[in-house]
């Protein structure tokens, strides 16, 4: 019944596209980033010189994305694991609503139809974008705003470059892999961001309420400051370079969610959980979470290399913070590198690898280690249509071995098709 809803769900967005917007569905949207194999060497939705705006425009897309799981998994034997085989998971959608309201002013809305932590359907947030002014008067600081660019909502922070190349929920099509990264910096938090972008050099300044649940309840939590700082350039015809470095901070919170704030679950689906476990309650299999819960300050740096067919990006991050009943900090590190090899007529075939190594230091400290390699191949039959395979290796090093993650490791196979517009 829940897969049979998820498709009901993407043949009525597919309807209402078509019936209600005919062919103005068929016109791209202004500063957007494709939701196909167009988008996915994109970071920031682009700055547009020229406009193509008429009048209001809805865009109605989506995804729709299932995998095939045969993992395999072990630890010293303190702790029982679950018992898990080769099959079929929970197909997951998305459905997108992209609306141009007026000349460089659009509104984005996802609602995610089906998760892993949710079955049922829920928004996962949305955001106004402002690339322009004209609403207020026509050429109003035009001379600014060509380079200036405004964020609000409740929506996806713009910390570090690693989340757009992450899978969110059934949007897949941006990660060349089946699963995200070890430590993945994730949340949905009402803020603000304003970025200014000329010749190359990118910057950025944000604000947020710290909370992932919104409602009016007092509670002890400060504000987050993110900024954002790199320069992204086409150098020659065939090589680009970006490189950034972004921070993310709070003093004081009830409860952060930073590394913990993906509620639509990890792709690795039951791995080193104990008897008992469920996909819904426990769904973030194989991540790594440093607890941080009252304060955190990260930094993330991230490269991004492109030559002809070939393509590197990198991950340096460093996270500093504190969980209830703690006094001083703790530290963890984030390493991780990525090599994508893409060819074909239209480069429609890619082989990559990464490998992610985080350490740092647990509550009571106890220092620890988790590494992770990933061989992964693609195949986008179209540029909405995507099939992936993956090969993943995960150890967990110098754990307590009375805990479930006592020279634990899991391995296997997993495959993943994807469908986005």
């Amino acid at each position: 019944m829940k897969t049979m809803r998820i498709s009901l769900f993407l043949i009525l967005s597919i309807m209402i596209s078509h019936s209600v917007l005919g062919q103005k569905q068929k016109r791209d949207l202004d500063n957007y980033r494709f939701p196909d194999k167009r988008g996915i060497q994109t970071f920031e939705a682009p700055k547009d010189t020229a406009t193509t705006f008429e009048d209001v425009h809805v865009r109605i897309g989506g995804a729709s994305t299932l995998q095939f799981q045969a993992i395999n998994h072990s630890n010293n034997g303190n702790v029982e694991l679950i018992e898990i085989g080769d099959n079929f998971n929970l197909a997951t959608a998305n459905l997108d609503l992209d609306v141009e309201l007026y000349d460089g002013v659009r509104m984005h809305l996802r609602t995610y139809l089906s998760s892993r932590h949710h079955p049922e359907p829920y928004v996962k947030g949305g955001y106004f974008q402002v690339d322009k002014l004209d609403f207020i008067e026509e050429g109003f600081l035009e001379d600014w705003m060509q380079y200036l660019t405004f964020k609000i909502g409740h929506m996806e922070i713009n910390y570090g470059d690693a989340h757009f190349r992450r899978s969110d929920n059934a949007s897949t099509i941006y990660n060349p892999f089946i699963g995200n990264y070890l430590m993945d910096a994730f949340i949905t938090e009402v803020g603000f961001e304003a970025y200014y972008r000329r010749d190359g050099w990118i910057g950025m300044l944000g604000i947020t309420n710290g909370k992932l649940n919104q409602d009016v309840e007092k509670t002890d939590t400060d504000p987050v400051f993110l900024a954002k700082f790199g320069y992204d350039d086409q150098i020659t015809e065939d090589f680009r370079f970006r490189a950034t470095g972004s921070v993310y901070h709070t003093a004081k919170s009830s409860k952060n969610f930073l590394y913990d704030g993906d509620r639509a679950g990890s792709r690795y689906y039951l791995v080193v959980e104990e008897v008992g476990a469920s996909t819904e309650s426990n769904f973030r299999s194989g991540r790594v979470n440093p607890q941080f819960a009252t304060e955190v300050t990260s930094i993330m740096f991230n490269t991004f290399l492109n030559y002809k067919d070939f393509e590197f990006f990198g991950i340096y991050e460093n996270s500093n913070g504190r969980n209830f009943g703690e006094t001083s900090d703790r530290t963890y590190n984030h390493f991780a590198g990525e090599l994508i090899y893409r060819f074909g007529k239209t480069n429609n075939f890619y082989l990559g690898t990464r490998y992610s190594y985080v350490d740092g230091e647990q509550p009571g400290n106890l220092d620890v280690s988790v590494d992770r390699l990933q061989l992964g191949a693609g195949w986008f039959m179209t540029k909405n249509i995507l099939a992936k395979i993956e090969y993943v290796d995960q150890n967990y090093n110098d754990f307590d071995p009375t805990s479930i993650f006592g020279d634990a490791e899991f391995d296997g196979i997993m495959l993943e098709a994807v469908i986005s517009f």
